[in-house]
This record gives C-alpha cells, structure tokens and sequence, in this order.
C-alpha cells in the first residue's frame, strides 16, 4: 500500500499536536470494539525519529495493530471458551516472573561476584582443552608516519623491547608525528584486526608470523610498520590472558547456580522450621 505525501504530513501533524496535548484520547484506529487512541499510539513511537519518519513508524505501526487485532478477533469468535481460558497459563508465568525477579534481586544483593586471580588460573590449567585458538592471535604495536619523519631502524628498535625507558620515547616520538598509531591496549587481539592496515599482502598468515617480527612497508607518503612482539597460532592452547575475562564469566556463572540453589534450600527449610508447609498423606500411596 503507497502511503501518499498528504497522508504522511497528516499524520505528522497529529504526532506533534499529540505532543502538546498529551491526554488527548482521539481515536487513530478500530477493530471491533478495540481502540487505538494517539496517546497510545505516540507512546510507542521512538523520540529520535523526525516528524516525517514518525509519520512513516507510526502507519506502520496502525497496520500491524489492526493485523494482530483482527486475528485476535478472529481467534476469539471461533476458538471454544476453554480454548481462550488462559488464566492458567497466566498464573504461571506471573509466578515464575516473581520468582525470577526475586532471585534476580538477591544476587545482586547478597552474591559474593568476588573471582580471585588464583580461581582463574585453577580453572585454566584444569580446562586447557576447551581454550585452543581458532583464530591467530598477537600483540602488536601498529605504526603510520609520514615518510619524511620516519626512522625504521629507530622505529623497531623502540618496538621490540619492554625497556620503560624506549617505550616512552617510541610514545612520544608517535604522538607527535604518526598519523596513525595503536598498541591495541597492549592486549592480545586477533591477528586480521591488526594485519589488515598494511598493504602488505600476506597469503599465508600462520608463516608470516612464525618467520617475521616485523611488517614493514611504505608508498609515497606514509611509511606503515606493525611490530609483533608476541604471537599464537589457531590450533593452540590460548594465552590465559585472552581468555581470562570469559573464565571469569564462567566461573561467576557457576557460582550463580550454587547460590541459587543454596537459597531454594534455605527458604524450604526455613518454611518447614516455620510450620509454613503441611504435607499430607496419599491414601493408598498413589496419586
């Protein structure tokens, strides 16, 4: 269905005037006796969007409810009344919902979220089968300079070492002539990420990385290098490093679980200690 221009202006005359009066109940659409009124309407339209495109949201939005009104329309005049009882339904998922919040509540209140270093290196070494690389991985350091400021022999000499002393030089020497300059916050990051600001073509990664330290090249103006200062390989057990943030989720995850259910069997036999629960006997032991 086109929308006409006239149309679109229409409705976004009414998005705005809705805007200034907010209780406005002007009926926008009907289906049977359901009513989609502007207030409602406005409601659910994002407040980033401009007038034309909230016009656009906004018919969208009208079609799709009177799609699902009319089904529902439908559905209630030819299912059978046990059919629509979903009172049952209903109930449980209001009881699971509370229960969940409640849970939810305590272990943001009470759940120690502490992981200790020495936890995370127990659960490496304990699980060094399920960290093995599928992808290549480096720290690196990635450089672009200007041509006539550029030193190569300077520049890898500063790259190559942890002396504090060459790092800061190699820091202050890029902030003031690189036009480009990243150490990936001195983590380990995937290999493509970093290679893939040179020009150099590289057809085989994994013996690029074994037989060079260096990836140096340079065009008219700018000289480009990315130093490798360490390197793994897919296929390898993973630096503990790389990893250490998704153990630590693990482990919290674990924790989780632990404490839940610690706290399904406090709350029993706190009702038990309480006389909260009665339980009966089954006559002839069956249900």
């Amino acid at each position: 269905m086109r929308i006409s221009v006239a149309y679109i202006a229409f409705l976004a005359f009414l998005l705005t005037a809705c805007d200034l009066f907010v209780d406005s109940g002007e009926p926008v659409a009907k289906v049977g006796d359901r009513v989609l009124t502007m207030k409602e309407l406005s409601g659910y339209i994002p407040n980033y969007l401009d007038d034309t495109d909230s016009a656009l949201w906004a018919d969208d939005y009208i079609k799709k409810w009177v799609q699902r009104e009319l089904l529902l329309l439908k559905a209630e005049q030819n299912l059978k009344a046990e059919m629509k009882d979903v009172s049952k339904e209903l109930e449980e998922y209001r009881n699971s919902l509370i229960v969940f919040r409640y849970k939810d509540e305590l272990v943001k209140q009470k759940m120690d979220t502490t992981v200790k270093d020495t936890d995370i290196q127990k659960y490496f070494n304990e699980h060094r089968e399920s960290f093995i690389l599928n992808r290549n991985i480096v720290k690196a350091i990635y450089i672009k300079v200007p041509v006539e400021v550029s030193s190569p022999e300077n520049i890898k000499d500063l790259c190559a070492t942890d002396d504090p002393e060459k790092q800061a030089k190699l820091n202050e020497y890029c902030m003031s002539y690189a036009k480009a300059y990243d150490r990936f916050n001195d983590q380990w990051v995937a290999a493509d990420l970093v290679l893939k600001n040179t020009p150099v073509d590289i057809t085989n990664q994994e013996r690029f990385l074994e037989r060079n330290r260096f990836v140096e090249s340079s065009d008219d103006i700018y000289y480009y290098i990315v130093c490798i200062r360490d390197y793994r390989l897919a296929g390898q057990v993973s630096p503990i490093e790389y990893v250490q943030n998704d153990i630590r989720n693990l482990i919290l995850s674990k924790q989780k679980i632990e404490f839940l259910k610690q706290i399904e069997k406090d709350v029993y036999k706190e009702g038990l200690d309480n006389n909260k629960v009665k339980l009966f006997k089954i006559k002839n032991n069956r249900l």
